[in-house]
C-alpha cells in the first residue's frame, strides 16, 4: 500500500491542499481537502512568507479535519516564473546484460551529472525523452531488456534556489516537511492529457490568475515549457482602470458579463446593452457602460496572452510539430468564446478546452479547469500512468505496479479446504466403519515384548556395575 501524501497547489488566487493515498484497487482515495484564498503570493512567487504560511496552514488544517492518517510526504507545485530548462544525455554499461531499475537510475544520474546547471538553480525534474539500448531505435521503457549499453536523453527543469527556499520556509512554518516539488505546468499536463495525446505531441496552456504556463509533450515526455506573467487578474485590472471602477466591481463584471462571442450591440437578442457600475472614490454614484466596450477590453487582453504564447512556441520550433493540437485549461479557460478566438490565432491547429480528470470523492469537485494543477500533483504521486524520472530530491520515480489481489482469495480457499477437511475428519470419527472399528478398538497385549524389554534393562544395569 502506498504512503499517504499531502498535495499543495500554491496559486496566486487560491491555495488548495489535498490528502490522499491508494485504495485497495490502487485508485486515488481522497482523505481530505482544504481551500483558502491566497495571501502573500504574486505571479507564482512568495512575496510575504508570514502571510503565505498562514494561508497554507489554514488550507492544510482544513484538509486534516476528516482524517487521522499520518502524512509521510508532501508534493508542492512551483511556478514556471523562476525556472530554466536544459537538455542532457548520459550512457552506462550494463554489466549483467539485463537492464534493471538500477541501470535506469544510473544512466539518468549520469545525464544529470553531464548537464551544466546554473549555480543558483536547483533540479526539479529530470525527465527522460527517450532511451536507447545498444544504438537501437528509441525505447520508452528499457526495463528487463537485454543489452550491453544503455543511453538516455533527458529534459531537465531547474528552479531558482531562493524561490524554492522561500517555499520551504513557508511550508515549515505551516508544519509541512519532506517536500517534493513539481512544475505547475507539468502537473496540469499530467491531469489533462491521455496517452495518445502525449505520444503524438500536444501543448497544454494553463491560463491562471496572474500567470500563463504552457508545456509541450511529445512521445510521452515533456520537451518544452514556458511562462508568461499575464493571467485573468490582468483582465480585472484592465476593467478597473479603463472603467474607473473598484477592483471588486470589475471582477463581478468579468464573471457575469465576460464573453468573447455574445452580441452586445444595440438591438441584440439578449436585450442588454449596458450595465451600471460604481465609480472609484464615489461608490454611491453609478454610471452606465456599454457591454460591447467591456467585451473589447476583455478580448484585447485574452488575445494578447494567446499571441504571446504563440510567439514563444514559434521561436522554439514547437509550433510546427504539434501533432494532437493545443489544449487550454485553467481558470480563464472557462471564459465564453476562448476556443473560437484561439482557433483564429493558431490557424490550422486543433484547439480544445478541457477539464482535468475527475477523481471521485465526497469532498471536492475536481471537474473544473482551475483544479488541473492539484489533480496533476495527485496523478504525479499516485497515478497509474507515471513513468521513470528523477524528482526534486534526485530520487528515481518508478511506475506504480499493480499487483493482482490473489492473496485473500488463496487464504479464503485454504480456509474452506481446511474446514472441509476438518468436517470430513469429524464425520469419519463419529461414524467409523467396520474396518476402523476392528483395528482401533481391539488392542492386542504385548506381554512377551514387555518382559523381553525388562530383562534387557536389568542386564544392562548389571553390565554397568
Amino acid at each position: 500500500m502506498s504512503n499517504t501524501i499531502l498535495a499543495i497547489d500554491i496559486g496566486s488566487s487560491s491555495i488548495t491542499a489535498v490528502i490522499a493515498k491508494h485504495d485497495l484497487e490502487y485508485n486515488i482515495n481522497i482523505l481530505g481537502t482544504g481551500i483558502q484564498n491566497s495571501e502573500g503570493v504574486n505571479k507564482g512567487l512568495i512575496i510575504n512568507i508570514e502571510e503565505a504560511s498562514k494561508a497554507i496552514k489554514n488550507a492544510v488544517t482544513l484538509a486534516k479535519r476528516n482524517t487521522t492518517e499520518t502524512i509521510e510526504t508532501s508534493i508542492v507545485s512551483v511556478s514556471g516564473s523562476y525556472t530554466k530548462s536544459i537538455r542532457s544525455s548520459g550512457s552506462v554499461n550494463v554489466p549483467n546484460g539485463l537492464i534493471t531499475e538500477t541501470e535506469i537510475n544510473q544512466v539518468m544520474q549520469m545525464a544529470l551529472y553531464n548537464a551544466t546547471i546554473v549555480p543558483e538553480y536547483e533540479v526539479v525534474h529530470v525527465i527522460p525523452i527517450f532511451f536507447k539500448v545498444d544504438d537501437s531505435v528509441d525505447v520508452d521503457n528499457p526495463l528487463n531488456m537485454n543489452g550491453s549499453r544503455l543511453e538516455v536523453s533527458v529534459y531537465i527543469v531547474t528552479a531558482k534556489r531562493t524561490a524554492l527556499t522561500n517555499i520551504k520556509s513557508a511550508l515549515k512554518v505551516s508544519g509541512v516537511d519532506m517536500t517534493t516539488f513539481v512544475l505547475d505546468g507539468y502537473a496540469s499536463a499530467i491531469s489533462i492529457l491521455d496517452n495518445q495525446q502525449k505520444r503524438f505531441g500536444t501543448t497544454v496552456i494553463n491560463l491562471g490568475a496572474t500567470t500563463t504556463e504552457f508545456v509541450c509533450y511529445k512521445g510521452n515526455s515533456m520537451i518544452y515549457n514556458g511562462f508568461i506573467p499575464v493571467g485573468s487578474n490582468h483582465i480585472t485590472n484592465d476593467l478597473s482602470v479603463m472603467l474607473h471602477t473598484p477592483p471588486m466591481a470589475a471582477e463581478r463584471i468579468k464573471t457575469e458579463y465576460g464573453s468573447l462571442t455574445k452580441d452586445y450591440t444595440p438591438n441584440n437578442e439578449l436585450g442588454v446593452t449596458k450595465v451600471k457600475i460604481p465609480r472609484i472614490g464615489d461608490e454611491d454614484t453609478n454610471s452606465e457602460v456599454a457591454l460591447d466596450y467591456i467585451q473589447t477590453i476583455i478580448h484585447a487582453r485574452v488575445e494578447e496572452v494567446l499571441v504571446l504564447v504563440k510567439n514563444q512556441l514559434k521561436k522554439s520550433g514547437i509550433l510546427d510539430n504539434i501533432g494532437s493540437g493545443i489544449v487550454i485549461t485553467g481558470g480563464m479557460s472557462s471564459l465564453e468564446g476562448i476556443k473560437p478566438l484561439a482557433e483564429k490565432i493558431y490557424q490550422g491547429i486543433p484547439i480544445s478546452v478541457s477539464n482535468p480528470k475527475n477523481i471521485k470523492n465526497g469532498y471536492l469537485n475536481f471537474d473544473d479547469p482551475s483544479m488541473s494543477t492539484i489533480v496533476g500533483l495527485l496523478e504525479y504521486s499516485l497515478g497509474a500512468t507515471r513513468n521513470y524520472e528523477l524528482d526534486s530530491s534526485k530520487q528515481l520515480v518508478k511506475p506504480i505496479k499493480k499487483e493482482p489481489r490473489i492473496e485473500n482469495k488463496v487464504i479464503e480457499n485454504s480456509q474452506v479446504s481446511a474446514d472441509q477437511m476438518r468436517a470430513e475428519l469429524n464425520r469419519d470419527l463419529s461414524t467409523p466403519n467396520e474396518e476402523n472399528r476392528d483395528t482401533s478398538a481391539v488392542l492386542t497385549p504385548l506381554e512377551k515384548d514387555k518382559k523381553k524389554g525388562v530383562s534387557k534393562f536389568w542386564s544392562k544395569i548389571s553390565e554397568w556395575f
